[in-house]
Order: C-alpha cells, then structure tokens, then sequence
C-alpha cells in the first residue's frame, strides 16, 4: 500500500509540475517538453532573437586541446577552510558535493588531503619496492605496473574526518563543507594480491606496511586480509593517469576503508606479522571516546548519506510546487539497499529513488520528487546498506562515542528549508 501511495504521490507530482509550468510563464512545446520560466539574462539573446552566440565562428579544436568546463561554472571548484589546519600543506580541500549529480566525480574537483603538500614524481623515477616477509623482494616501475593483470572499480574514498566539524553540533556550513571529504571515481589498476603473489608470501605473514612517497612518509599498517581482497595498486582515475593531488603516479585503493589508508605515491610495500603501529594509526586516526579511551584500527566507513540539494550551498530557487530533492548515499559495507528522506526532521519517512548504477562500495545517487507546498521543512535522509545497517542519528552516535572524536561520523544531516527557500545546517533532538 505504501508503494502505491508513493506512485500516486510522484504521479500528482508530475501532473502539479506542468499545470504550475503553464501558470508561471512555462511553454510546453509540441513535442510535450516542458521549457522553464525564462531566467534573467541578455534579452537580445533569447528568444525570438538570434543569440549572438548564433552570428560568429566560435574556437576551433586547436585553441581547446584539453577540455575545460564552461566560463559559467567556474563556481564548481573545490574549497579549503584555511584556518582549520596550521599550513596549506597539511590541509584538506573540499568536494563541491552540492554542484554535482550522478555517482562520478569528476578529476578536477576530488576533494584533497595532503600531510607534506603534493609529491611531484617523474614516472621514469618511480619505484615500488615490496619487500619484508617475502620470498623474494621486488621493485617494480611504473611500466612494469602497466604491463601486470588490470582490472576497473568504482569505489568512494572518504576522508575518516569528513563531518568532523559536527560532532559537537551543528556548523554554519553547507554540504560541500560538512560532507565533501568524499569523491567516487573509477580506478584502473593492479589487484594488491598480483604483486604479492609474485613476491610471494611467507607463512607468518599477517601485516603490510604501507609508506607513501611525499614528504611526510605517510605509513599505515593494513591487515592481509584486506590486501588479498579488494586492495588495487592504481594509476588512472576516470581512465586518465592519477592527478599529482590524488598520488600520481600510484596509489593504493582500499575499498570502504578510510581515506587516510589510500596511501598516496606509493613506493614501498613492507610484509610484517604484526601491526607497525605508526603515528597515523596511534595518536591520529583514532576515535577518542568520552571515558578518554580511544577506538583504534576502525577502518570501515560506515553507511551514510546526504541531501546535496536543496542545501545551503543550493538553496530553492522557486517559492512552491513540484521539487527534486537529490543525494548522495554510500557504505564501506556494500551496496546502498535503501535510502528513506522526510521532510519534517524525522517524524515521518517516505522511500526516495535510487538512480544509475549500485554498485559495491561506491556513492549512489537518490532523488525524491514532491510538491513543496511553500512551509518550512526539515530535510533528513538516512541510508540503508545491504548488511542491514542504517544510519544512525547524531544524538545515537553520541550515546555510544561521545563528541571527542572527530572521525568516523555518519550521523543524520540535517537542512532546515525556510519559506524564502534559503536553507540552514540544523540539528533537531
């Protein structure tokens, strides 16, 4: 019954959209295509006039050899908060999450973490040793990366850090900045377990040690397990090679696993029986709990989600009728099985759609359409995966954690969207 209701529901919606389409100044077109009111712009350049885009040549394909966005989406970028680390070069830029669609995000704009600033690495000069509790150590260029076994994934990266700023309550902050520690592209590279079939493995081998090649020597230990799993040693991104933010020339991907276990240019690859016990691992990336103990090796990010638009970087452009609210759900558990959004801050929930492709460990794009009735709301969305977890509340994730911490926190978001269609980060209890 419910999914009937819900069918009805988007069917009015649809019916609403275009009767309100004719009221405010909308044509439908004899093809049934709804064209939208006419945006402030150039009169002489709209209809019935011939654009001045229309009377002259534009560039040829010699003037734009590598493809840039349009000069009106220069407002698409990514964004730091400069005060919020000691130095640029131990910082974090932003993912513009509120400006995209889709589950791909795209090279240029993949939120950045650095602890050294960017490693610049010729590709002549690169070297991936593999040694430790091997049969016989190795080191391979980036060639020979190339030459081995390839494979193509999906999968989001998040930043452990990523809604950090909310633990204790809500910041003025849009979702680009209480989200966007997150992208999702399509990586090509080496599964893990090729390089180390090839060194191969000594019987008391349970650990790697993963060192990266910038300044900082970023070092995290990660289980066997993990590595003989879904771990790729990657070079492209979206089919390019790597950008020099994102660890060009490699890299390694661990599925579902915090971003600060992606070790960036990497270079060597140790074999161990235990954990090193790195500072990355011991004084940071650890969740402190309210008794002053701390949560360690949590390295699975847990299902969650969030309204991308409306939000307050993407306010309602429009007073009333028909509208698409859109999201971003993921899980380091699995596919998104399901994601329900309300409209009153939690009261009642209703099924929103899931769009494109769910696929494992990667962000899945939902939309709900409804008839906005010009009120306020409270928009929430909580995501479902298919181990049967659910996103929890902020208040329930305290409960249990604290507000020491500030990783690992998938609580539910909240937009409070006012009559102007302005929209506010909020909390309700």
């Amino acid at each position: 019954m419910r999914d009937q209701d819900e069918a009805q529901e988007k069917r009015t919606s649809r019916r609403a959209f275009l009767r309100a389409g004719l009221a405010t100044g909308g044509a439908v077109l004899g093809g049934g295509a709804l064209a939208a009111p006419q945006a402030a712009g150039n009169p002489k350049n709209q209809p019935p006039h011939v654009a001045d885009w229309s009377r002259t040549l534009g560039d040829g394909v010699a003037v734009r050899a590598y493809g840039k966005p349009s000069k009106h989406e220069a407002n698409v970028i990514r964004r730091d908060v400069q005060w919020l680390t000691a130095a640029r070069e131990s910082s974090v830029s932003f993912t513009p999450i509120h400006e995209l669609d889709g589950i791909i995000t795209p090279n240029g704009v993949c939120f950045e973490r650095h602890h050294a600033g960017i490693a610049e690495i010729a590709p002549a000069d690169y070297r991936l040793i593999v040694h430790g509790l091997v049969d016989k150590p190795l080191v391979f260029t980036l060639d020979d990366l190339k030459r081995m076994p390839r494979v193509n994934r999906a999968y989001f990266c998040e930043c452990a850090a990523n809604s950090g700023m909310e633990w204790r309550g809500a910041q003025l902050n849009g979702a680009q900045y209480t989200h966007g520690m997150v992208h999702c592209v399509m990586y090509t590279g080496v599964p893990l377990r090729v390089l180390l079939q090839e060194a191969g493995l000594k019987p008391n081998a349970k650990w790697l040690l993963l060192e990266g090649g910038d300044a900082a020597a970023m070092t995290r230990s990660l289980p066997l397990q993990k590595a003989l799993d879904d771990a790729l040693v990657a070079y492209r991104m979206n089919g390019e090679m790597l950008y020099p933010e994102n660890g060009y020339p490699a890299r390694i991907v661990l599925p579902g696993w915090e971003a600060n276990m992606w070790v960036k240019w990497l270079r060597r690859i140790e074999v161990g029986d235990q954990p090193w016990h790195q500072r990355e691992e011991t004084s940071k990336y650890t969740d402190l709990l309210e008794n002053g103990k701390a949560r360690r090796f949590t390295y699975v990010m847990d299902a969650k989600s969030v309204i991308t638009g409306p939000s307050p970087q993407a306010p309602l452009n429009h007073k009333s009728g028909f509208t698409v609210l859109s999201g971003l759900a993921w899980s380091g558990r699995g596919k998104i099985a399901r994601v329900d959004v309300s409209l009153d801050g939690g009261r009642n929930w209703r099924t929103a759609r899931l769009d494109g492709p769910v696929w494992d460990k990667a962000l899945t794009r939902f939309y709900y359409e409804f008839d906005w009735d010009g009120r306020e709301l409270l928009l929430q969305s909580r995501a479902m995966d298919e181990s049967g977890y659910v996103q929890p509340t902020k208040n329930a994730l305290r409960k249990i954690r604290g507000v020491n911490s500030i990783y690992h926190n998938n609580g539910i978001q909240t937009w409070h969207v006012h009559k102007s269609g302005e929209v506010e980060n909020v909390e309700v209890s």
